[in-house]
């Protein structure tokens, strides 16, 4: 974990917010992953795929999304467990359209896109196959989070959670819709809220 004290703002979080899906992304390895279940975890995200993590979080009721970029990762991910994957870094992959060629021979496969995407692109990775799309590059402009500007901050959020509403509608579909969200406590950036609409 590359966030000081996150497992604490975790675990003050869930107290705090009891009904919220709250979770850890940039997990890479085990002890970072029961760290962060004990502190009220619901689901982990990683870069790439840890299998000691799917192994061992399989069955105990903590999401695990393993980050995959090929489609040989992606089918490997899936036949070891993983109930959804996470395609990183997909504005380098080619966005959107990778989305849609790589849910051709993955259908089945529930897929997160992740890094890159801006508020208004929502709607058309969700057109493409995504089952998600992860805002936090959108939301967290370095520039508010810098000068500790919650309020623009809240209003990105907004606006993300807005354009999220119009893919559900336009699409017809049902969307996890995961945003990193980091929160500045004491100067450290913290925590992955997953946000189901």
């Amino acid at each position: 974990m590359s966030t000081p004290g996150v497992f604490e703002v975790l675990q003050q979080l869930v107290h705090d917010h009891p009904t919220r899906v709250l979770g850890v992304g940039t997990v890479l390895n085990v002890e970072d992953a029961k760290r962060a279940m004990i502190a009220g975890a619901k689901f982990l995200m990683s870069p790439a795929m840890v299998k000691d993590i799917l192994d061992d979080f399989q069955y105990s009721g903590v999401l695990y999304i393993p980050g995959v970029m090929t489609p040989t990762e992606i089918l490997s991910a899936y036949d070891a467990g993983a109930k959804i994957v996470k395609v990183y870094p997909v504005s380098a992959l080619g966005g959107s359209q990778y989305i849609s060629a790589i849910k051709k021979p993955f259908p089945h496969i529930s897929m997160v896109a992740s890094q890159g995407i801006t508020t208004d692109l929502v709607g058309e990775y969700i057109a493409q196959g995504a089952s998600s799309v992860v805002l936090s590059d959108a939301i967290f402009d370095k520039e508010a989070m810098g000068q500790k500007n919650f309020t623009k901050i809240y209003q990105l959020a907004n606006a993300a959670a807005l354009h999220g509403n119009e893919a559900v509608d336009r699409f017809d579909i049902v969307l996890c819709f995961i945003v990193m969200f980091f929160f500045t406590y004491a100067g450290y950036l913290f925590i992955t809220l997953l946000m189901l609409l």
